[in-house]
């Protein structure tokens, strides 16, 4: 079975046979191929994977990750259905709203600054935390 395609026929799906990916990704994963520009929208019913930019105004709401593989400057909602498991990566995180299942946070005021490093958001004792991301053994979880 195939999800809706709400992605402007970005849709792409490729097979998981064993071994690690099958551990970052399931069927319900989508990669979209394209910059959301302000006033587009993605709703997901899995994991979605942007390779391109959420520029302001450019909105993704997923049940579980949101992978952004360039600047995430848009609103983003991972967790939707309430999955405080979910999280968000990105190369460079500066929303104007982000959220992981009920709870917001937003970029702070003037906070153009600092190396641009890949950074996750994610749940930690119940609050929105943003870190850089780290590969590799010495990752946290």
């Amino acid at each position: 079975m195939v999800a809706p395609d709400w992605t402007g026929g970005n849709l792409v799906q490729f097979p998981v046979k064993g071994g690690e990916p099958e551990e970052m990704m399931d069927d319900n994963t989508v990669l979209v191929q394209r910059t959301l520009r302000s006033g587009q929208s993605i709703y997901f019913d899995g994991n979605v994977v942007i390779v391109g930019d959420i520029n302001p105004g450019g909105e993704v709401v997923a049940t579980g990750n949101v992978v952004v593989m360039g600047y995430l400057r848009g609103v983003v909602h991972a967790g939707a259905g309430g999955n405080e498991k979910a999280a968000v990566y990105a190369f460079r995180m500066r929303p104007t709203q982000l959220r992981i299942a009920n709870h917001i946070t937003r970029a702070p005021d003037g906070d153009d600054g600092g190396p641009i490093v890949p950074e996750i958001a994610r749940i930690k004792d119940g609050t929105v935390v943003i870190e850089t991301f780290s590969a590799g053994p010495e990752r946290q979880t």
